[in-house]
């Protein structure tokens, strides 16, 4: 019979409440399952919680299972009376109750006797626990059905005090970092670092900055706010190495970009940062390229990196946003080996300053993807640029189009504006609609895309168009106040026109069968050769003639570049289909096609 740890629930509780969890690290308790019970998660969709009573012979204590866990207990390795070596774990105050995460154990024992008799330890109380005689190092799991204990980065002997930090916390890498933390410190480069940027809310004024931070394992961003932004950004410098401790670890918010973690790091006054003279195996810049040729396979607003060489840089302009703010941009070309061409678009500082002769190669890292007038890019506050970057892919890039890439022709992944313009129709990917049903598109996890040919049968009258809300990026519906003013709630202000963008239910139909499909502004725009606003009009002053405009695309041809995914609300999931660009068909050309297929044969 394995033996429990004696005094381990209360070395846990301890260790919250005065806030010492680092002592816990490496030390690999052996428990027991009193209780395993189900519990629904925190919001709907979500997966359940397991939790359960954990016992070491005298006293038990609460604990959740990490949901990554669950198949312990779906599949029955761990049932009642189990005995389990806790390898991965963390203690901490949840809601105002003490509660152990278990992020990874091992089976001992999976059928054994109930050991002792347990009692609540908040009856007895938390007393300090007598000190270790010896501090155990860290194990991994020799179980195959765990994963290893979390990593620690080597502190090496007989260094300057500048190449460790000062504090005692544990050195964790990136990609081990969680909310369940509370006493670590990462050793990572600055690879990126924004201005400060001021903003206004309905809470009042703000401003912040971020980071990305980068070690060997990955990249996390940092963003502080207000006061924190007055401590800390003279701290970092971009391409320095720190140590970095007290700080939030918090859900992502993946929209902003800056780094592939699915977690962010809160910056405030108290976090520490040191500079670090000790560089080695922290990398520069970690990249993942997409090709340009994959972009229309790329969902719109993903921040993604590029390679590309500059075949084109446009002057800078000046334009005024909607909210009245004057910005300065400056539109380039890119194109790489899959033959294709994307319009980046850089802004403020970055516009201003960039130069580049001599067609060099590019590396652009955390840029967004657009989808206005096909796909294109442009440099947000976290996105960084190298020229001509001294790594592999770069150097085979420069080598192709010194050699054949400057001669080439290129298929054009952005337009001139709509739903069409320059960008290609990839004639060789379609597929009937039968297919797109029958062949399980858009039943993955991921978005699956798809080019077919159809002709529009109808267009709901109802669902046309919206009043939208005219600030930047916002694009949330708005609805008339009585005094005239438009109100949007997600802004929380009001304006005194409002934007109009389309937002279509289209009905489709090949030879094979017929489709719903969405179609959102620059799309509609194409469709009923007008904008939303002018159609807005018309329809303000005569319903007719607008019904009119919109009935005229019914029997149109249109060659769609489409996007699938499935949805799921109350529990019933179905696929929404949604175009992303739109061709009318070019008779001309499509009779080329045509006549390629039949010299083929």
């Amino acid at each position: 019979m394995a033996q429990l740890t004696e005094g381990a629930i209360n070395r846990f509780l301890y260790a919250v409440e005065t806030q010492t969890e680092d002592n816990l690290f490496g030390w690999e308790p052996v428990l027991q399952i009193l209780i395993i019970k189900e519990i629904a998660g925190n919001k709907p969709g979500d997966p359940p919680r397991k939790r359960l009573i954990l016992s070491d012979g005298n006293h038990f204590v609460q604990a959740m299972l990490a949901t990554q866990r669950n198949n312990l207990v779906d599949e029955e390795q761990i049932v009642r009376f189990s005995v389990i070596k806790l390898t991965k774990f963390h203690a901490s105050m949840l809601a105002g109750k003490r509660l152990i995460i278990l992020i990874d154990l091992e089976v001992l024992e999976r059928e054994a006797e109930k050991i002792g008799e347990p009692k609540n330890i908040e009856s007895s109380g938390v007393v300090p626990p007598p000190e270790p005689t010896l501090k155990p190092t860290p194990m991994a799991s020799t179980s195959s059905s765990t994963a290893p204990a979390p990593t620690l980065v080597n502190k090496q002997p007989g260094r300057s005090a500048i190449s460790k930090p000062s504090n005692s916390y544990p050195i964790y890498p990136i990609e081990q970092l969680s909310p369940y933390q509370n006493k670590w410190t990462i050793k990572a480069r600055v690879t990126q670092k924004s201005d400060i940027r001021n903003f206004s809310t309905a809470r009042g004024e703000g401003k912040l900055f971020s980071v990305t931070l980068t070690d060997e394992t990955g990249e996390i961003r940092g963003t502080a706010f207000n006061t924190a932004v007055d401590e800390l950004f003279d701290k970092f410098q971009e391409g320095k190495v720190y140590f970095i401790s007290k700080a939030r670890v918090n859900i992502a918010k993946k929209k902003f970009g800056g780094s592939t973690s699915d977690f962010e790091l809160g910056l405030e006054r108290h976090t520490e940062v040191e500079e670090c003279t000790d560089t080695s195996n922290v990398p520069e810049v970690r990249y993942n390229f997409v090709e340009l040729g994959k972009l229309d396979q790329t969902e719109k607003d993903a921040i993604i990196d590029v390679l590309g060489v500059v075949s084109h840089v446009g002057d800078l302009t000046e334009l005024t946003s909607k909210a009245g703010k004057q910005l300065t941009k400056r539109d380039i070309t890119l194109v790489d080996r899959s033959k294709y061409s994307v319009r980046m678009t850089l802004w403020g500082k970055q516009a201003e300053s960039f130069q580049a002769g001599n067609n060099p190669v590019m590396a652009f890292k955390a840029v967004k993807v657009g989808d206005f007038g096909g796909r294109t890019l442009s440099m947000v506050g976290t996105s960084t640029y190298q020229e001509n970057p001294d790594i592999g892919d770069a150097h085979l890039l420069r080598g192709w189009y010194d050699s054949e890439g400057q001669g080439a022709s290129f298929n054009s992944q952005s337009a001139a504006g709509g739903g069409a313009g320059n960008a290609q129709f990839r004639r060789n990917e379609l597929i009937t609609l039968t297919t797109v049903k029958d062949s399980g598109i858009g039943q993955g996890d991921n978005p699956d895309y798809f080019a077919c040919r159809a002709t529009i049968i109808f267009v709901k009258p109802d669902s046309v168009m919206y009043t939208a809300c005219p600030a930047d990026k916002c694009n949330k519906k708005v609805t008339e106040e009585p005094n005239g003013e438009w109100r949007c709630e997600k802004c929380d202000r009001n304006y005194s026109e409002p934007d109009v963008r389309y937002l279509m239910t289209i009905h489709v139909a090949d030879h094979t069968n017929q489709l719903w499909l969405q179609a959102f502004n620059d799309v509609g725009q194409t469709i009923l050769g007008m904008t939303a606003k002018q159609l807005y009009q018309t329809e303000q002053d005569d319903h007719t003639a607008a019904q009119g405009i919109v009935e005229r695309a019914h029997s149109k041809i249109f060659n769609f570049s489409c996007r699938a995914k499935a949805d799921t609300w109350n529990d019933q999931t179905r696929i929404r289909y949604g175009i992303n660009r739109v061709w009318p068909l070019d008779y001309a050309v499509e009779g080329h096609a045509l006549l390629d297929v039949l010299k083929a044969y």
